[in-house]
């Protein structure tokens, strides 16, 4: 379990991120949801301790990630906004590097990384180096690295970016299987139809604040609207205009 609490974040005089605070629960996909430069990508990396938070706390499965950064990193598994795979590595040297990083042992590391690969598809480019991977391939890459340590939290910043439509299928049906693994399963994403059919939970941002908490059905009810992207645009619309 994620629990965010009164985040915040300035750039200069630019609030990126101005008090957010939620939950993102086990066996829950929560979708973060916003416009671009709402915050979501600043509050993602404060999640991850890639960014320390000017005030506010981010707890993982209780663990205070200010008090003992290190101890969630090994909790999380995170796909970032730059994949940054090692492109002179193959795929499973850039997997094996990751799970060595934190501390695996070798017959384990090998069954993970075995049993990941099977599960993403990625057996007829497990042996090449990533340098020159299509898209749907190096995020394959990614996700098997950051999952390899068998983490209870998984933190994606749209996962299925640039992919087509059959690897977009296949990520949404792995990241419905680690939901129903009992993992918690944050990700971000600008794709309505990918939210609304993902997302147990959506919690929208807006100018750097939480807009709304809630089910996709009870966004829908509170709006107004039967459309998920209609509901959408009415919250976003409604926070801009008070902070104007």
């Amino acid at each position: 379990m994620i629990e965010v609490h009164d985040l915040h974040k300035a750039f200069g005089e630019v609030k990126a991120v101005d008090g957010v605070s939620f939950d993102a629960r086990d066996g829950e996909i929560t979708g973060l949801l916003g416009p671009n430069g709402a915050g979501k990508t600043t509050t993602l990396r404060m999640l991850y301790t890639l960014m320390k938070p000017d005030s506010g706390q981010v707890r993982v499965d209780g663990i205070d990630a200010a008090v003992d950064p290190v101890a969630v990193r090994r909790r999380l598994g995170v796909l970032p906004d730059a994949h940054g795979l090692y492109k002179h590595l193959t795929a499973r040297e850039n997997i094996d590097y990751f799970g060595r990083l934190q501390g695996m042992e070798a017959a384990l590391l090998a069954e993970r990384r075995d049993a990941l690969i099977q599960a993403l598809d990625m057996a007829d480019f497990a042996t090449r180096r990533t340098e020159g991977f299509s898209q749907g391939q190096r995020v394959k890459t990614a996700i098997a690295r950051a999952l390899v340590h068998d983490p209870e939290n998984v933190l994606l910043d749209e996962p299925t970016n640039g992919l087509d439509v059959m690897a977009t299928r296949a990520m949404r049906t792995f990241m419905r299987k680690l939901r129903d693994e009992g993992r918690c399963v944050l990700f971000s994403s600008h794709i309505m139809q990918e939210v609304g059919a993902l997302c147990d939970r959506i919690v929208v941002i807006a100018r750097g604040r939480v807009a709304a908490d809630a089910t996709p059905d009870e966004l829908r009810e509170k709006t107004g609207e039967a459309n998920l992207e209609d509901a959408f645009v009415k919250i976003i619309g409604s926070e801009e205009g008070l902070a104007a």
